[in-house]
């Protein structure tokens, strides 16, 4: 059985499933969020950014949408995409498995600080 792309989730895929938590974005607008989310300690290149969402694309974890700013500015090609139900049920799920494993470093004292 080949082993799935998505188990276990990639970093790169959770970051980008975050991203879209609040609201649909383009690309460079993941990116730009990603980096903002993680106080710039990852940044995704263009490679990553677009095979993840291609993966996630397949998986039906995010779709395409519609959504555009203002045509006006310039947005008219860019794909923008959404989280769909998968993906947040996914990302919850995901954040769930981080937590515990959070919660056994911290038993272990091996993590200090204040973290969630």
């Amino acid at each position: 059985m080949p082993k799935q792309k998505l188990n276990p989730l990639p970093s790169a895929a959770f970051q980008i499933l975050l991203a879209l938590v609040g609201e649909d974005l383009h690309g460079y607008g993941i990116m730009r969020q990603v980096a903002d989310q993680t106080g710039g300690r990852m940044r995704l290149g263009p490679g990553t950014l677009y095979s993840s969402i291609q993966t996630l694309l397949e998986a039906k974890l995010i779709e395409e949408t519609d959504s555009r700013e203002d045509a006006k500015l310039g947005d008219e090609r860019r794909r923008y995409y959404r989280l769909t139900s998968a993906g947040r049920k996914l990302a919850r799920s995901e954040a769930e498995r981080l937590a515990d494993l959070l919660r056994v470093a911290r038993s272990k004292k091996i993590l200090r600080g204040e973290y969630v």
